[in-house]
């Protein structure tokens, strides 16, 4: 029994220590709360987020998607657009201008870029529903019914231009003087149009396009053998394109459609007739290149009017084009060149924009190591020196609208040697994108003096034909590494 009241005295007391703290407790909170303070643990707490599916979950909120790197479009030049077939239309939307500056992209990438709202417009000035993007521009929605005006200016995810990249290599075949079948075959499917004056092609890269005796793989020597679609002779070439650079290369049918070509690139927009609408065809014409340079100009758009000549270095073979000096001394050619950024820094590197307005060789690769002092990737006989110092591995790059930094992601599946801006030797970044010209063959029996009006069954025809050229791999490559930044 004594043993029964020790255990009941034993519990009497625990029951009175538990009262006490809790006693305490409650006086404790009740102190708290009248302070202001409610603290019920020395956890901290979490706190709860909800998901797109109504489930709770314990935690912080995740950050959210990180501003897209968008791609600027040319200001809108006003309607009616060049090579566009503009008689049933009376204005140009939204959607009609982003598919005709992509024109080799497919029309369900772009459609699907507006469905997700990721279209901006440039605002001129500030507005209540405008959002300041990560350029610190101010920009606002755009729906793809809206009417384009003179000006405006449309940014794009650059993901708008991703493509899928080849497994097999765009490499021509070692051509002789009498190429294959499979030769003639490889070369008809670089052709992009075809008329009874002009041919166009989209030139590979590290194809010679004019060819000495030894050269039996060059363009012309190749065109000729395996392009003259039934005429006596082969195209000629009009203009020129380096070795390591691609894009649009434009080939000459005719004695006469050559003759009227050539002088229309000999100096854009000078060629003259009594053909008005020829003449205003030549105004309108132009060639825009696409080029990942090292660096990134300080300004995003300008016009560069650089005199370029040439010198012959110590060896007394090589000769190199630089910029003219001051001195009237050297011969030298005036060169002109329009320029735009086309999006933000990635790895060290810019896409921009060039615009040659007149056409001397190796101009615009000397434009933008010596006029601007970003040299095209992949240049070594221009841009050598900054090569040397640029670091190929990847680096970590700033966010445009917060400041902070993050690195690139590589895309899946890609293989980096093929000559990309992550290759350890990268080929070079030119490619002639766009082609704006006068349709020649429209005007051919004018400017030769055998009708003084355009044949009726002509006359429908427009008056400029327009060319777009797909980047090769090692661009495509380039720029899918840019659109990795998306989230």
């Amino acid at each position: 029994m004594g043993n029964h009241a020790h255990v009941s005295l034993w519990g009497l007391n625990s029951i009175q220590s538990s009262r006490r703290r809790r006693k305490k407790g409650m006086w404790r909170q009740r102190v708290l709360v009248s302070s202001g303070v409610r603290l019920y643990s020395r956890i901290a707490p979490q706190a709860v987020r909800v998901t797109a599916n109504n489930v709770a979950k314990l935690g912080s909120p995740k950050d959210g998607p990180k501003p897209r790197q968008l791609l600027s479009l040319p200001p809108f030049p006003g309607f009616p657009l060049p090579g566009k077939n503009s008689l049933n239309a009376s204005h140009v939307t939204a959607i009609s201008w982003v598919k005709y500056y992509f024109d080799e992209i497919h029309d369900s990438v772009i459609q699907s870029h507006f469905n997700k709202s990721l279209v901006r417009l440039e605002c001129p000035s500030s507005t209540d529903s405008v959002e300041k993007e990560g350029h610190g521009k101010p920009m606002r929605k755009i729906k793809p019914s809206d009417v384009m005006e003179v000006g405006a200016r449309i940014h794009i995810p650059v993901s708008v231009a991703e493509t899928a990249i080849s497994k097999r290599f765009d490499t021509i075949p070692s051509g002789t003087l009498y190429p294959n079948a499979d030769e003639i075959e490889y070369l008809q499917r670089l052709v992009k149009y075809k008329d009874s004056a002009l041919l166009v092609l989209n030139k590979p890269p590290k194809v010679p396009v004019k060819g000495n005796m030894p050269i039996h793989n060059s363009m012309d020597a190749l065109a000729a053998a395996a392009l003259s679609y039934g005429y006596d002779e082969g195209p000629k070439l009009v203009h020129r394109l380096d070795r390591e650079s691609s894009g649009l290369l434009l080939m000459g049918r005719t004695k006469e459609s050559i003759a009227h070509l050539q002088s229309l690139f000999s100096y854009i927009n000078r060629a003259q007739s009594k053909c008005q609408a020829w003449n205003d065809a030549c105004k309108a014409t132009y060639q825009r290149y696409w080029a990942l340079v090292i660096g990134s100009p300080k300004d995003k758009e300008g016009l560069i009017s650089a005199r370029l000549s040439k010198v012959l270095l110590d060896d007394g073979k090589t000769e190199r084009v630089v910029l003219a000096q001051h001195s009237r001394l050297e011969p030298s050619q005036e060169a002109v060149t329009e320029y735009r950024v086309l999006g933000p820094t990635i790895n060290g590197c810019s896409w921009i924009e060039l615009c040659p307005l007149t056409s001397r060789k190796h101009q615009l690769r000397v434009h933008c190591a010596e006029a601007l002092g970003t040299p095209i990737v992949g240049d070594y006989k221009y841009g050598w020196f900054v090569h040397r110092r640029w670091k190929q591995m990847p680096r970590v790059d700033i966010e445009p609208s917060s400041g902070k930094s993050y690195k690139l992601r590589w895309p899946e599946g890609v293989d980096i040697q093929k000559g990309s801006v992550l290759a350890k030797v990268p080929l070079l970044h030119l490619h002639c994108r766009e082609l704006v010209l006068p349709n020649i063959a429209k005007f051919i029996d004018v400017l030769d003096g055998k009708s003084e009006k355009v044949h009726p069954a002509l006359s429908t025809r427009p008056d400029l034909l327009r060319f777009v050229a797909s980047m090769p791999s090692h661009m495509k490559i380039s720029w899918n590494l840019m659109s990795s930044f998306l989230v």
